[in-house]
């Protein structure tokens, strides 16, 4: 199938109709919409629901996009190698994440971990977990990187690691001063969230059920980073994985809190898209590098004598 037939329906796709897909390709409407109908008439099905206003993919072409996408970057990773360069992969982690572990991990690749065949040229994208699903959904992101909170794989996945969750609270909030905290004190603060779905909300959700329940929940709509800073300020609470509050703890500007009850360890989980080409050998080698970062190997090991006794 030619490619131009592709990356004219993903772009119709991107830019929601065919005009706008034209301008953004440098082609003429007309000559879009003659690749369009030749795609069609290869697949022998409609890909889009033409109107007055644009164009709007069928449920064919919904099928069809991420596949589409997939073959299109093939096409691209083809290229790059038959001209000498390396590979590309391009990886999506939660913020969380990519607030220190992730960049490690990348500067330990780049600076030959995987030996020297595991190079490549590596495009991080840092998103909250409904973007990255969708963007690794619709074929934009190679491998994802996120805490599991029961999610549903897309893909290929496996556990890359263990995390600790810890309370955290500024220096100067009243519980700071305590040497336990119970439940029922937690009881009496605020928990700030990022988002509906985020992960300290999941964390809350999943591994402090009982520790926390009846506890309130604070939005506050914005990025981690805004997060830490107000509870750093004293305004609430934060159940977070140690990853994501590892430099403010370093500094002085959180600490954490001593539970009189165990707060179980999340997993890190990378997921990823099958039918890489040239850059499977690189996303084997950035698992296993992922993995000899483990923040909390312990936990890792405990969780597989688990598996393998059950």
């Amino acid at each position: 199938m030619d490619s131009r037939y592709l990356r004219a329906f993903v772009a119709v796709a991107d830019h929601g109709g065919i005009s706008s897909a034209a301008q953004a390709l440098g082609y003429a409407q007309s000559s879009l919409s003659a690749q369009l109908k030749r795609l069609e008439a290869d697949l022998g099905v409609s890909v889009l629901v033409r109107h007055g206003a644009g164009a709007v993919l069928s449920e064919a072409g919904a099928r069809l996009l991420p596949y589409a996408r997939e073959a299109l970057e093939l096409e691209e990773q083809m290229r790059r190698v038959a001209r000498g360069g390396r590979p590309r992969l391009r990886i999506g982690a939660q913020e969380s994440l990519a607030h220190v572990w992730m960049p490690e991990v990348l500067a330990a690749l780049e600076y030959g971990a995987g030996g020297a065949e595991g190079g490549a040229d590596t495009e991080l994208t840092v998103a909250n977990r409904r973007t990255l699903e969708q963007a690794f959904g619709a074929g934009e992101l190679d491998v994802v990187f996120q805490y599991d909170n029961g999610m549903r794989a897309l893909g290929p996945h496996a556990v890359v690691g263990h995390d600790r969750t810890v309370v955290v609270a500024g220096p100067g909030h009243p519980l700071a001063r305590e040497e336990e905290v119970t439940p029922e004190q937690l009881l009496g603060y605020d928990f700030l969230v990022a988002e509906r779905g985020c992960t300290s909300e999941m964390l809350v959700d999943r591994f402090g059920r009982d520790l926390l329940a009846g506890a309130q929940l604070a939005m506050i709509q914005g990025s981690l980073s805004a997060l830490l800073r107000l509870t750093g300020h004293g305004h609430g609470l934060s159940l977070l994985p140690e990853l994501a509050v590892t430099r403010e703890l370093q500094e002085g500007e959180l600490v954490t809190l001593c539970l009189t009850e165990r707060i179980r360890p999340v997993s890190i989980v990378a997921q990823w898209r099958p039918r890489l080409g040239p850059a499977e050998r690189t996303l084997r080698v950035l698992l296993d590098v992922a993995r000899r970062a483990d923040p909390l190997p312990q936990a890792t090991n405990e969780a597989a004598r688990a598996a393998k006794a059950s």
